[in-house]
């Protein structure tokens, strides 16, 4: 993606938390009077991208919040976390100082909160000082010329702000954008060119391709920025970006949110939860298995084929907690009161403790610890028929917990209306993805776990 930022604040947004976490690592150990050894310039470059993925931007929209402080603080956590898990792996508990960490952890997130608010202000007060305002205008007075002028003011670099075009009279524009109207469309490249607009903004929908094939010819006699805002807005869309197919800029419409980075990121924090829950639950495990073999006859653990990332079909783990185990092409879902259910696995169904050893399943690699749960292959081909975008929700592996479990949609989907919200839960995972969102997940799940009603 490109930017229309000025330089200065698209480097502060990308490079202003990594610098503090390290300089603030430098703060610790020089107050410390801990020398910074060679280990501690790995941890620092460590620390730096992890930071730079993880960690919300510094400077945010004017008048937006999005990096409160609670978030700033759960972010660093998660950096904090993936730094010890790593310790814990490679061994490093006697390289680096206590104290130092210890101090460093609890001031970052201070330092990051501070930076912020300085540089918001910085840009704020400098933007109003600087004369240079780029002036635009937009062409289009509908949902996504209104939405793209409230977000041209809120940026932090300064904007000037003349006014819409548009093909339809004042009377027929809704009220809040009547006293804008320039004009109609057709003198749109002759006010450009007679006020020095630097940068213009068509916002007019895709079905009008003649009237915006005639404007850009029109505006190619200025000396102005184009840019075209398509209405997609009327489409279904999941992780819509524009991406680079070997020199070729493509629109994404339906894509998953997990690549490059992003992939990895998600993966090496999965793996590092699920070796520390088998290395913290391992007694836990043990008792639950032996408590299920002897409650009832039958195999401790519950197999069943469900489908996976893309589609793929998995196995899944879970403790028995039925005297049956199906697995066939018709698959009675779980009910209240079902007489199949056992008395030890109606206490482990009710504190999803029969998910456990799902655990393994993330560790190979088939699911995740949050994503939209596996459905029975039997499920998916009966629901795929039944509700729009459903196959849509396997762009991403399938998880222990996920969007739709913690907004109530766990447990039986006895009827197409429960399961079509279930789907929509699991489609707005896909669309707003992020690492906080994962955690905050994580969080309400283990909230939630002895209040759930729809676990039987």
């Amino acid at each position: 993606m490109g930017t229309l930022e000025p330089i200065a604040v698209t480097i502060c947004k990308r490079w202003l938390n990594p610098v503090t976490a390290v300089i603030s690592l430098a703060l610790c150990s020089m107050y410390f009077g801990v020398p910074l050894s060679p280990q501690y310039f790995a941890l620092a470059f460590v620390a730096s991208l992890l930071t730079g993925q993880i960690v919300g931007p510094t400077m945010p929209l004017r008048g937006f919040r999005s990096a409160s402080s609670v978030r700033t603080i759960c972010e660093w956590a998660c950096v904090v976390a993936v730094l010890l898990t790593l310790g814990f792996l490679l061994n490093l508990g006697d390289v680096f100082s206590q104290q130092v960490l210890l101090t460093w952890f609890l001031l970052t997130p201070a330092l990051f909160l501070i930076v912020k608010r300085v540089c918001v202000h910085a840009a704020v007060t400098l933007g109003a000082q600087t004369s240079g305002a780029v002036r635009h205008v937009i062409i289009g007075v509908n949902e996504v010329g209104l939405e793209l002028a409230r977000r041209v003011e809120l940026g932090l670099h300064p904007s000037q702000f003349l006014g819409f075009f548009d093909h339809r009279n004042s009377e027929r524009l809704p009220d809040n954008a009547r006293h804008y109207l320039i004009g109609h469309c057709n003198e749109a490249a002759e006010y450009v060119r007679r006020n020095a607009v630097e940068a213009v903004y068509i916002a007019l929908p895709i079905s009008t391709a003649p009237r915006i094939a005639e404007l850009l010819q029109d505006l190619r006699d200025t000396t102005a920025s184009i840019y075209f805002v398509p209405n997609l807005f009327a489409f279904d869309l999941v992780q819509a970006r524009c991406v680079d197919v070997n020199g070729m800029p493509v629109l994404a419409i339906c894509d998953t949110p997990l690549q490059g980075t992003s992939a990895l990121l998600k993966r090496l924090v999965d793996v590092a939860l699920s070796l520390v829950a088998v290395a913290i639950l391992w007694p836990v495990l043990a008792l639950i298995a032996s408590a299920v073999r002897l409650s009832s006859p039958g195999p401790i653990l519950f197999k069943q084929k469900r489908s996976g990332l893309n589609g793929e079909e998995i196995t899944v783990y879970k403790f028995r907690s039925m005297t049956v185990c199906e697995d066939g092409p018709v698959i009675a879902q779980a009910t209240k009161n079902d007489q199949r259910i056992t008395r030890v696995g109606r206490f482990l169904r009710k504190t999803s403790l029969d998910e456990l050893p799902q655990i393994f399943n993330v560790l190979e690699g088939k699911m995740s610890f949050v994503g939209p749960r596996p459905h029975a292959v039997a499920h998916n081909e009966q629901y795929r028929k039944l509700i729009s975008g459903y196959m849509i929700r396997h762009k991403v592996r399938p998880g222990i917990t996920g969007w739709a479990q913690v907004n109530g949609f766990r447990g039986e989907t006895d009827t197409v209306e429960k399961m079509r919200m279930r789907v929509q839960y699991d489609l707005d995972y896909l669309r707003s993805w992020s690492l906080w969102l994962d955690v905050k997940i994580i969080c309400k799940t283990a909230l939630s776990i002895f209040r759930d009603q729809n676990a039987y």
